[in-house]
Order: C-alpha cells, then sequence, then structure tokens
C-alpha cells in the first residue's frame, strides 16, 4: 500500500523534506512507521515524546493501522493555540484543518476557514491545471499587514494565511484562510474581507494551463500594485469553497 507523509516545522528541518510517498505492507501501524523514520533519521528519537502524528487530519493512536492513501503527518507540539499569526508559502499540500487546530484556542468560540481550489475551468476554457509563483519577501510582509488589518478592524483572535507556491492540480487548495474569534460574524466578516485584501495587494502570480496554451492571470490588483497579475483561483459559484467550524452559536 501507498501513503502520503508530510513533515512539519523542526520534523521538515530533520528530514529535509516536507513530504514523500511511501510504500508499506498491508496493515502496517502508525507505530510502525514512527519506527521505519526512526531508524532512517535518528534524531527524530530525540523528539519522539513531543511529536504530534495525525492521520488523515486527525491525531491519531500509535497503535492505529494505516490504510492503503492515508496521509500522516508529523508535527511538533501544538499546545491548543498559537500565540502568533501564521503568514507562510509551501510547496506541499496545504491542511487547513491542522492550520485550524494550531491557530485556536481555548478562548475562541468561531474558527472560519476559507480554502481556495483550483477549479477545472477558466470562462470556457478547460483547465488542466496552474502554476503560482510569488515575490516571497514582499508577500509575507503584505500578508502581514492585511492581517493586522483586519484584527485592528474586526473582534478576532487570530490570523492564518498559507498560499502555495509552484505546480497545483484540479482539486488542492491554492490558499487557505483561517480566523478565530469569539464569535462567528467577525470571524465571517474578516475572514472575507482577508481574501478580498489579499487578491488586491500580495504580489502572487497565476499562469493557467490549458489545451491549447497558457497564460497568466489578470487579477484584482491593478490599482493598488502595478505591474501584476495578482490573483488565485478558487472553486465554486461564488469564486470559493467556504468551511466554517464553530464551538458555539450563543450571542451576547
Amino acid at each position: 500500500m501507498k501513503i502520503r507523509v508530510l513533515f512539519f516545522g523542526l520534523t521538515h528541518d530533520v528530514t529535509g523534506f516536507g513530504q514523500e510517498l511511501l510504500e508499506l505492507p498491508e496493515g502496517e501501524s502508525l507505530a510502525g512507521l514512527r519506527r521505519l523514520y526512526s531508524r532512517r533519521f535518528p534524531r527524530l528519537n530525540e523528539l519522539a515524546d513531543s511529536l504530534v502524528v495525525a492521520v488523515n487530519e486527525e491525531i491519531a493512536e500509535s497503535s492505529r493501522t494505516l490504510n492503503d492513501g492515508d496521509e500522516v503527518a508529523f508535527m511538533p507540539p501544538v499546545s491548543g493555540g498559537s500565540d502568533t499569526d501564521i503568514y507562510r508559502f509551501v510547496h506541499v499540500p496545504i491542511s487547513a484543518a491542522l492550520l485550524a487546530r494550531e491557530l485556536q484556542a481555548p478562548e475562541d468560540g468561531a474558527v472560519v476557514a476559507f480554502e481556495g481550489v483550483v477549479r477545472n475551468h477558466s470562462l470556457s476554457r478547460k483547465t488542466l491545471y496552474l502554476e503560482y509563483e510569488a515575490y516571497e519577501p514582499m508577500a509575507v510582509r503584505k500578508m502581514q499587514e492585511i492581517g493586522e488589518e483586519a484584527k485592528r478592524k474586526f473582534a478576532i483572535d487570530r490570523v492564518g494565511i498559507v498560499h502555495r507556491l509552484g505546480r497545483l492540480e484540479i482539486g488542492e487548495t491554492s490558499v487557505a484562510i483561517i480566523v478565530t474569534a469569539a464569535h462567528r460574524h467577525p470571524a465571517f466578516e474578516a475572514c472575507h474581507e482577508l481574501i478580498n485584501r489579499l487578491k488586491k495587494v500580495v504580489p502572487i502570480w497565476k499562469k493557467e494551463y490549458f489545451a491549447d496554451g497558457a497564460v497568466w492571470a489578470e487579477g484584482e490588483g491593478k490599482s493598488s500594485f502595478q505591474p501584476s497579475a495578482l490573483s488565485a483561483q478558487f472553486g465554486g459559484e461564488d469564486g470559493g469553497a467556504v468551511r466554517a467550524r464553530e464551538r458555539s452559536f450563543k450571542e451576547d
């Protein structure tokens, strides 16, 4: 059977890569997988007591049996809420669920997650895949700026913006935005504003590939950032796939 293994934080540094496809014997357990990586990367033994391991975006026990197609993530421990916001670019698949878990804190009553996903068409043309690139140092600074703007404008707690670069296939997540707050209304409003601001001012470029050629997409930020083709492509009728998770719908 084949599984996908992801490495985050310090485990990424220890292994030297962010993900790999691995072939295992049928019925292998998570404990067996951990032993395999500990032999390949002895330094992981030093981290063994503090590592958090998730299977298919859920924290899992070592006794769990793995199945073909599973996704396993090795992560530094998450204490139930990051003290800081998260702004970064990645070249591996984005897990909005893991990002939300990293940002969520006990005082949060709402966690709103937006995922922009690659759709299979652009106007009347069939899209094969996309490629994203960014001026990363400036883009991270701009993401931080729009995050701070949102925190000043709305009653929210933490913000996470993660954008993927490189080649993306149909259905893959290009950007995830997470907002945590005590109540749902400011979290939804801030998340909506953040994706709109990101598309206007953050220097990210998208190239769309079709059966008959490829084009750089024209973006929304021409008045505020020139020259550019800023954009992100999202699925769904309203241009995005929105997933929201809340602890409570009670209002003050």
